[in-house]
């Protein structure tokens, strides 16, 4: 079924051919993919966020599986959201970390932390094996409102986080950090910032991608709650 909403009426969509699920050993994947790029502006980009899309450079997409609905996408109802008490206890951990905007420039410094993130976190997954190029098509190539957010501890840097703004929203893209540092559990940590800057901007939702209760690496997604997913084509609150 393809997004009707007034921006998207230029878009076309295709099927990909199938390939392995990153998240569930044994299956496989297709994935609907939006085009052409550079119609996807930013009215666009954020109706197929409300859609469920997501974006990876200038790949917009969403999982189409004929025999599997296990990706649910899923976004933060950023007023309504209340740490719990792990959560507030990270934020505290953490507070002294500052927090610089910047554009969609290769750093090298970046891309360091990057490569240890992946060798640390993704070791074997394929991203680990990420050249300059990879990088700069996956985070540095965007056609909608993106930014880039570095934090340091004093000078050292710990975490960058790219983030695209939508309309009466954020898109969480997403975030790597000194996998060295896990006690400080900056993952969290850059969730909640980021559910901050929502607050702070007066946006309503924080979308965080898709939700997989089956896979470890996608679960801690209900932690942010009250989460909606977008089942059956509504967003609705699920369960806790």
């Amino acid at each position: 079924m393809h997004p009707t909403e007034p921006p998207l009426q230029r878009i076309q969509f295709y099927l990909t051919a199938q390939y392995d699920c990153s998240y569930l050993p044994g299956q496989s994947a297709r994935s609907q993919v939006a085009t052409p790029t550079h119609l996807i502006d930013g009215s666009a980009y954020g109706a197929l966020i409300r859609a469920g899309f997501r974006r990876s450079g200038q790949f917009t997409y969403r999982p189409h599986c004929e025999a599997c609905q296990a990706c649910v996408p899923v976004r933060v109802e950023v007023d309504k959201f209340i740490p719990n008490r792990t959560q507030r206890r990270c934020r505290k951990r953490n507070h002294h970390l500052t927090a610089r905007f910047l554009p969609l420039d290769f750093k090298d410094e970046h891309y360091a932390l990057y490569r240890r993130y992946l060798g640390s976190r993704h070791a074997g997954g394929g991203m680990d094996k990420d050249g300059p190029e990879q990088y700069t098509q996956f985070l540095l190539s965007s056609n909608v409102d993106s930014v880039m957010v570095e934090f340091r501890d004093d000078e050292t840097l710990v975490m960058v986080a790219v983030v695209d703004q939508i309309e009466n929203g954020l898109s969480a893209v997403y975030t790597f950090f000194d996998p060295d540092r896990e006690q400080d559990s900056l993952g969290v940590y850059g969730v909640l910032w980021q559910i901050e800057l929502a607050q702070r901007l007066e946006v309503s939702h924080l979308y965080l991608g898709y939700w997989i209760a089956e896979s470890r690496k996608m679960a801690y997604k209900k932690q942010y709650g009250p989460l909606e997913g977008l089942v059956d084509g509504r967003w609705q609150e699920l369960d806790a």
